[in-house]
């Protein structure tokens, strides 16, 4: 089959026009809701090392605060484009709304290597980030957090020079900070937990117990390392994990068949989670390619890597064993694959409500901040797991009712609470 180049930003639109037709939007809700409501395109000049001077392009893009001050991730890459942005400013503004938490959507990122540059040199860059976007930032404007290849030393360094910049200190400005610099316990476990939890909520809706099951995942950063954590907490057996090779530039599978031991493979990881492919062949993995992570005899599928990996032609691999999809990253599944996963009668479990843990945890952060009282690490995860059950659960409930896709129900009630949103306030 020919492959196909999947434009995220129509993906998510596509998703939106789909789900406005089916409730019947009015039009200027519409055009209001399905493209961003503020860009900003910044140029960022850093001194590097040598001593010469780099121009890089950074985006933050808004879409829409109607429910609150913007939220979104900050993320470094090298194939970074503002059409990913754009659709992930969008998801954004769904996820929190299907967890009913007081925020809006907003994404940003940064066309870099950081594999490539020194501590220094990313310090600069941070700083230099902020520099530019001060303005449209902040702890009641826009709430940045980490995202693909940028970490809690990152949002630290741009809470600084924020602060620096306007003179005070505002800990709410920024979350996924480092815990004792307004940080929040239990922000590192936040996305992969969430997944996990409403997996577990999923598999109990279907009437099967999760020590039974067998999982793959794709990825290995921060959201898939502790999915793997709890799922395997939870009885379930992890058989394959696919992952990126920064030195080959290709992804592989690593595949034990008798289930992954996870701190075995975190021991033999780096921090952008790129596993050591000759370690973990001398520790017994059979390596494989990197797509067959979905070709996997498993009950279970958890994309946890990055969008539109879940096409057409890769469904045609998939085992008719998988009962549930679990969209641990932003946007894995293309439109044009959701048709062939409900005739496959696969439980899909749809991105901005199975990776919602991460942004839940950050709204208690900047509630923890706002209050300059901290909780508890067993407290915060108590209090992510009924936000991410309850909205599991709401999700399932309308889907059961009105006879839905899973997707399609979830962006109901997102779409049908931001649309409220601008409503009361008037703007349409």
């Amino acid at each position: 089959m020919e492959n196909k180049t999947y434009n995220p930003y129509v993906s998510a639109q596509t998703q939106f026009d789909n789900v406005a037709n089916l409730i019947d939007l009015d039009q200027a809700t519409r055009e209001l809701l399905r493209q961003p409501n503020k860009e900003f395109h910044v140029t960022i000049p850093v001194k590097m090392d040598d001593g010469t001077t780099k121009v890089f392009n950074g985006y933050r893009i808004q879409h829409n605060d109607a429910r609150g001050p913007a939220k979104g991730g900050i993320r470094f890459h090298p194939q970074e484009t503002v059409d990913t942005i754009r659709a992930l400013s969008l998801w954004m503004t769904w996820k929190c709304a299907v967890v009913d938490i007081p925020l809006g959507g907003a994404k940003g990122g940064i066309i870099c290597d950081p594999h490539n540059m020194s501590m220094a040199e990313q310090e600069r860059l941070c700083r230099g980030y902020v520099r530019q976007l001060s303005k449209v930032m902040g702890p009641v404007v826009d709430v940045p957090a980490p995202d693909v290849m940028t970490n809690g030393q990152h949002m630290l360094w741009m809470m600084d020079e924020y602060e620096t910049i306007n003179g005070g200190h505002y800990p709410g400005t920024i979350t996924g900070k480092p815990v004792g610099m307004g940080g929040s316990l239990g922000r590192t476990e936040a996305t992969g937990y969430g997944v996990i939890y409403t997996l577990r909520e999923a598999l109990k809706a279907l009437h099967i117990d999760i020590a039974t099951t067998t999982a793959s995942i794709q990825g290995f950063g921060n959201v898939a390392e502790y999915a793997a954590r709890l799922y395997k907490e939870l009885g379930g057996k992890i058989v394959a994990i696919s992952c990126w090779d920064n030195e080959d530039k290709r992804s592989y599978t690593y595949r034990n068949l008798n289930g992954i031991d996870v701190d075995q493979l975190v021991s033999i990881k780096n921090s952008f989670g790129s596993i050591n492919k000759q370690k973990a062949i001398e520790l017994g993995f059979e390596l494989l390619d990197g797509d067959e992570w979905i070709a996997q005899d498993v009950d279970i599928l958890l994309p946890c890597a990055l969008e539109n990996q879940i096409t057409p032609p890769a469904l045609e691999k998939i085992s008719a064993q998988v009962k549930v999809i679990c969209e641990g990253a932003n946007g894995p599944t293309t439109p044009d694959s959701d048709e062939i996963i409900k005739a496959k009668n696969i439980y899909l479990v749809p991105d901005f409500l199975c990776n919602a843990g991460g942004v839940t945890c950050s709204y208690f952060e900047q509630v923890q901040c706002n209050m300059n009282y901290f909780w508890p690490k067993e407290e915060v995860l108590e209090k992510l797991d009924q936000k991410m059950t309850s909205a599991f659960q709401a999700v399932h409930k309308l889907s059961q009712e009105k006879n839905l896709y899973m997707r399609d129900a979830a962006y109901v009630i997102a779409i049908n609470r931001v649309a409220e949103a601008v409503k009361l306030r008037g703007w349409v």
